[in-house]
């Protein structure tokens, strides 16, 4: 398939960077563009993009951020603030030798925008930081079992995921219907609760019968 293709021609880089190791897909030369990946995807996600642009002339580099991928992973959750992400990203910029670049990261626009030219956002747009950690506010308005709840209990999460296949719990956590917050009813996982609508899960066995699929 042609996207396959176009995907061999990416390179891969381990970098070492604030402390970790972190894995960076790229393509392309010019004005760099830093594609930022959310929950639960990888730079994957962007290998449409990553050809587009970087025939457009950019230099593109889409990295697996900490605890994603081929990335380093850390135990503790006090290594996963947006003070570790932002440095991770500075460092990355770094080792390719950029003095400037583009990004779709809003706290790296707050804390070095010396280091950024413009963002685009597809997701969540830009809000002031609560004035309480915001897994408390999240708590207090949905609940224990609201699913970024049910994440902050240590190891709970991993022993959950782990009844399913991996294509299992990617279909579940990207095919969240957006118009309803995802809380599971009290005493029952997120991850159970999350259901693959029937044409997806059809089109799922078909690709693991044949092999194909068209992206």
């Amino acid at each position: 398939m042609e996207w396959m293709k176009k995907i061999g021609e990416i390179v891969h880089h381990k970098i070492k960077t604030n402390g970790i190791s972190m894995h960076v897909a790229e393509k392309g030369d010019g004005p760099v563009v830093l594609l930022f990946h959310g929950f639960p995807e990888l730079w994957f996600s962007w290998r449409h993009q990553i050809t587009h642009l970087s025939n457009h002339g950019y230099h593109v580099l889409p990295p697996d951020l900490r605890n994603y991928g081929d990335s380093d992973s850390l135990s503790s959750p006090s290594s996963y603030t947006f003070f570790h992400i932002v440095c991770d990203l500075i460092g990355l910029l770094g080792h390719f030798n950029q003095q400037q670049g583009a990004t779709a990261v809003w706290h790296l626009s707050l804390f070095r925008p010396d280091r950024v030219k413009g963002i685009i956002t597809l997701g969540i747009p830009f809000f002031p930081r609560y004035p309480i950690n915001p897994t408390h506010l999240f708590t207090k308005s949905f609940g224990d079992d609201f699913y970024i709840s049910q994440f902050q209990e240590s190891g709970r999460v991993e022993r959950d995921f782990a009844k399913y296949d991996y294509f299992t719990v990617i279909k579940k956590l990207l095919l969240i219907n957006h118009g309803d917050v995802p809380i599971a009813p009290f005493g029952i996982e997120i991850i159970d609760h999350m259901e693959i609508p029937s044409a997806i899960r059809k089109h799922s066995m078909s690709i693991l019968r044949t092999g194909e699929a068209d992206a």
